[in-house]
Formats: structure tokens, sequence, C-alpha cells
């Protein structure tokens, strides 16, 4: 359920059944643990930003249910002082099979933030059922969002599931990118591409319900060898970048950004525009999280600067 906050009222949207997707097919049977929806198993969050009455960006509403955990917002961006900054956290472990997870964020009209997480998210080993993820963006006029959380690390057998609804104005402006690796690279003798399954999809509309796009990728390295040429190759991370923002923006953004191969660094980049003047799609190839990250760094340092005026500062030296 979507949350309107301003009003105090629950708005439905659409339902999310991983369990109809046939490639989770296989994964179904329940947990021998803790069973879903368990304590613990199912953790929600749901943070609305606006402007207070200085025209300050804060964080109006909160609410969480563990393991999830929100700190209070900080303004600690030296470019933009006034963006707050957020970090999704977690008191518990890796995903295990059987947890399922829900992420509203809302942005009033004109508000801003910028929101990651406190570490990579790792998904452990999963014998029985898979882990899920069901996120909700919405942003109303003016507003601006970077949703740049720390990569996805899935371990031997996982499976992982996730939808992405990005529900924003078409005056407003959404930052969302998602790194994936292709396992623990050192752990042991390393474990690449030993997962069960990734299905993720991001589908982008208007706050009216006009459907913009749809995007879905399944990587099951048991049914389809992910170092195939045109799939993964010889890279071991993946990084994905939607902007959805007004058309005149997205054409200064692609005519500022170039496609690359940069073979003595082994990363590769691509740039292409969404569908229905919706925004803008980047992805990034690479060996090592850290310099795809710094490519999607980059990237958002060029995105803010065409829609803010402001380049994103240089990361902290210890993310």
């Amino acid at each position: 359920m979507a949350f309107d906050y301003q009003l105090g009222t629950r708005t439905p949207a659409p339902e999310v059944d991983f369990s109809r997707n046939p490639e989770m097919a296989p994964y179904l049977a329940p947990p021998r643990a803790m069973y879903v929806g368990a304590p613990g198993k199912h953790g929600y969050l749901r943070m609305g930003f606006e402007l207070d009455k200085s025209g300050k960006t804060i964080m109006r509403d909160l609410d969480r249910r563990a393991p999830l955990i929100v700190q209070q917002e900080l303004y600690f961006d030296e470019e933009m002082p006034e963006l707050p900054c957020v970090y999704i956290l977690s008191s518990g472990g890796p995903n295990v099979d059987g947890d399922r997870y829900q992420q509203d964020i809302s942005l009033k009209e004109n508000a801003m933030a910028w929101v990651s997480t406190g570490a990579a998210t790792k998904l452990a080993v999963m014998r029985d059922n898979y882990s899920g993820l069901i996120q909700n963006i919405t942003l109303d006029k003016g507003a601006y969002l970077e949703f740049m959380p720390e990569p996805v690390i899935p371990c031997r057998h996982t499976r992982f599931a996730a939808d992405s609804r990005l529900i924003v104005d078409e005056t407003a402006t959404l930052f969302y990118s998602e790194i994936y690796m292709a396992g623990r690279k050192y752990y042991n003798e390393g474990e690449l591409y030993e997962y069960d399954i990734l299905s993720v999809t991001s589908h982008g509309e208007r706050p009216d319900g006009k459907k913009l796009f749809r995007e879905k990728f399944i990587i099951s390295p048991p049914l389809q060898n992910p170092r195939q040429l045109g799939i993964m190759g010889e890279y071991d991370v993946f990084a994905n970048v939607i902007v959805m923002t007004p058309p005149e923006m997205a054409e200064k953004i692609y005519e500022a950004t170039d496609a690359f191969i940069d073979k003595e660094k082994k990363l590769a980049g691509g740039i292409t525009h969404l569908p229905n003047n919706a925004g803008i799609l980047y992805k990034v190839v690479g060996m090592e999280p850290g310099p795809v990250k710094q490519k999607v760094r980059e990237f958002c340092s060029t995105v803010r600067k065409i829609v803010k005026g402001h380049p994103v500062p240089e990361e902290f030296p210890w993310r």
C-alpha cells in the first residue's frame, strides 16, 4: 500500500506478488526456519519529505518496522547544504529466504533529498524460498531525489526479486541507481555467478497513472551463463541508473554524457533515452565496485549540475 502522509490515508498501490512470476516458481517452498511475515522478516519503511515554513526540506514523516532503521536526516553535502541526507540501515544480518521488505519514499512539491544505505545489501545462501523487495518512490511537482544505495551482493544460491515503482511528476527529477555484484569475489576461491536468480523490475509512471516504461532483467546463472558476450561477458559488477526528468533536462544530460569502453580500467558504460520522454537510462559494467560506483557518482554529478546547478561532492574516503 502507498501512503499519503499529508492526508493521513492509505491509497491502494498495484499489488506485487512475486510468487506469480514464472521465474520464481521453483523457489516457493516455505522456509524451514522462520515463516514468511514473521517478526523481523517483514521490514517496512515509509519516509516523507516536504518543505517547512522556512523553505527547508525536512523528513516530515517516518514509519518503520524492524529490521529497517533510518537515522535523523543530516545536512553534510557541501555543495547543497540544504539537501537532507538519509541512510537506510538494518538491525539484522544479510537477507535470508522468506524475508520481505517494502520501502515507500515520498517527496512533496519542491522538496529534495539524498537517500542511500549504510552498507552493501548482502543476500545470504537460500535453501527454500526467496527474498523480496518492493519500492514505491513518489515525487511531486519540482521535487528532486538522488537514490544511491550501496551495492547488492548475492551469495551462492541466492534468490532475490525486486519491484520498484517510480511515480514522478513531469517537472520533477529522480536519480535512481542500483548496483549488483556477481557474488563474493574474494570469498575462499570466489563464488561469482553462483546465485540462483535475480529478478529485478523497474517501472515509471506519472501521478495520474500514465505508464511510461517498464524494464525487467532476469539473471539465472544455472539456466544461462552471464559470462556470455552480450550479457556480462568478463565483467563482475553491473550498475543500472534511471533518471526521470523533464525532456529539456534529459537532452542536456544525454549530450553531456559519452558512452565509453576503457580496456585499461576494465570499465564500460552506455546511455540511451527512456521512452515517452521519461528521461535517461545509463548503465555501467566493471570488475570492482569502487570504479563502478565512481562512474555512477560522476554521472549523478552531471545530472545535478544540469538540474540544480551544483556538482556532487567527493565521496567520503570510508565509503
